[in-house]
C-alpha cells in the first residue's frame, strides 16, 4: 500500500514574495558554540571547562570525608590513573529535572572561573540522580576557629580573599556566603574562597521553609532584614561585610558580635541589624580599624568594593610579600604559626574615611 501523499494547496497569489533583509557584514556577530555535551543526563562524565581534560567517575577512589554541612557532604578523592587528589561534594537532595539543568548551566560557568585564590571546579558528576561536584583539593584545611592576633599575617589572609572576591565580583558572581569555614589552605601558602556558587544553586535547590542560604551569623543586615536599604540587596557589598565579620573574628579569636554565632536567629538579627556594628579594638592599628569600617558599614553604599580594599594601607603597605601565614594541616598548628609571628609596627597613612568611598557601579 503506498503513503498517502499530502496534497499540494496552491498558492492564492503567486506573484506575492516578502523581500529578505539586507544584513551588513560589518555588524555581523558570531554565534557562540554549543555548550558540551552535559552529565546531567544520567551519565558518568563530568561537565567541564573546554579547556580541562574530562575526568571519569569511575576513575575516582573515594578516600575519607573531610567535610559536610547543611549543603552536602565533601570526600577526599584519589583520581587513579594520575594519582591526584581532588575533593568531591556530594549535594543533599533529588532535583527536578529543569532544576537539574539549572545546576549544570551554573557549574558550567562555575568551571570557567580560574583564580590563584579561588579554589577550582572541575565539573561535575550525576552518579545515580546524586549531583557531585569536583573540586580542587585543599590539603591544609579550612581556618574555621583561627585566632591571628598579628596583623602582618591578617594582611596577608585579607589579600588574598580580596584578590578572589574581586575576580568574582567582576565576573559578576555572588559568593553569599564568605566565612571562615568556606577559607581554605593549601601546602603552597594559598588561601582561596571556596564553595563560591554553591550558595546560589542551593537557594534555586532547597527548600526555603527550613534552609538559609549562608550563614546567618555571617550575613549583612540588609540581607538579613529585607525592610533596610529600601529592599535593596547588593550582593557584592554583602560579601564586603562577611569578609569584615570574618576578619574580625580572626583577629578577635571569637565572634565579634555580642552574641553567639551559633545562637538563635532573633538573638543574632538583633545583634546585627539593630544594634551598631562591630568595631576592632583600640589596640589594633589605625589601617586595621579602618580596614574593618569600611567593610562593616550598616549602609551598603558605603562599604568599599573588593578592588578597593585591596588599595586599602592595611593591604597595601603590608604587601611585601615576607610574611605569609602558614600551610599547616590543623587549625591548632596554623594557629600556634600565627602567634609565633612578630609584629612588625604599623605604618600609618592618609586615606579617606568610610563614608567617602563610593557606591558600587
Amino acid at each position: 500500500m503506498r503513503p498517502i501523499q499530502p496534497q499540494q494547496r496552491p498558492r492564492r497569489r503567486p506573484d506575492l514574495t516578502l523581500p529578505l533583509p539586507q544584513r551588513d557584514p560589518s555588524l555581523a556577530v558570531p554565534l557562540p558554540l554549543p555548550p558540551p555535551s552535559s552529565s546531567c543526563g544520567g551519565g558518568s562524565g563530568p561537565s567541564s571547562a573546554p579547556s580541562s581534560t574530562p575526568l571519569s567517575f569511575t576513575e575516582l577512589d573515594k578516600e575519607r570525608r573531610i567535610g559536610s554541612g547543611s549543603g552536602g557532604t565533601v570526600y577526599k578523592v584519589r583520581h587513579k590513573p594520575s594519582g591526584k587528589s581532588y575533593a568531591l561534594k556530594v549535594i543533599y537532595g533529588n532535583h527536578e529535572d529543569s532544576v537539574r539543568r539549572q545546576i549544570c548551566r551554573e557549574i558550567e560557568i562555575l568551571s570557567t572561573v580560574d583564580n590563584p585564590n579561588v579554589v577550582k571546579c572541575h565539573g561535575m558528576f550525576d552518579n545515580a540522580g546524586e549531583i557531585q561536584v569536583l573540586l580542587e583539593h585543599m590539603d591544609g584545611g579550612s581556618l574555621e576557629g583561627i585566632h591571628i592576633a598579628q596583623e602582618l599575617s591578617l594582611s596577608d589572609l585579607s589579600r588574598q580573599i580580596l584578590c578572589g572576591l574581586a575576580y568574582l565580583h567582576k565576573r559578576k558572581i555572588v559568593h553569599r556566603d564568605i566565612k571562615p569555614s568556606n577559607l581554605l589552605i593549601n601546602n603552597r601558602k594559598q588561601v582561596k574562597i571556596a564553595d563560591f556558587g554553591v550558595s546560589r544553586i542551593l537557594a534555586q535547590t532547597m527548600d526555603p521553609c527550613n534552609s538559609s542560604v549562608g550563614t546567618i551569623a555571617y550575613m549583612s543586615p540588609e540581607r538579613i532584614n529585607t525592610d533596610l536599604n529600601h529592599g535593596v540587596y547588593d550582593g557584592y557589598a554583602g560579601d564586603i561585610w562577611s569578609l569584615g565579620v570574618s576578619a574580625l573574628e580572626f583577629y578577635l579569636g571569637r565572634f565579634p558580635f555580642a552574641v553567639g554565632r551559633q545562637g538563635d536567629w532573633a538573638s543574632l538579627m538583633v545583634a546585627i541589624c539593630i544594634s551598631p556594628p562591630p568595631e576592632a579594638p583600640v589596640t589594633a592599628s589605625k589601617e586595621f580599624r579602618n580596614f574593618i569600617a569600611c567593610c562593616l558599614q550598616r549602609e551598603p553604599a558605603k562599604r568599599w568594593t573588593a578592588a578597593q580594599l585591596l588599595l586599602h594601607p592595611f593591604i597595601n603597605n603590608n604587601s611585601n610579600g615576607k610574611h605569609t601565614i602558614s600551610p599547616n594541616q590543623t587549625p591548632v598548628q596554623v594557629q600556634g604559626y600565627l602567634q609565633r609571628r612578630s609584629m612588625l609596627p604599623p605604618q600609618h597613612s592618609q586615606y579617606s574615611s568610610p563614608s567617602s568611598s563610593s557606591s558600587h557601579s
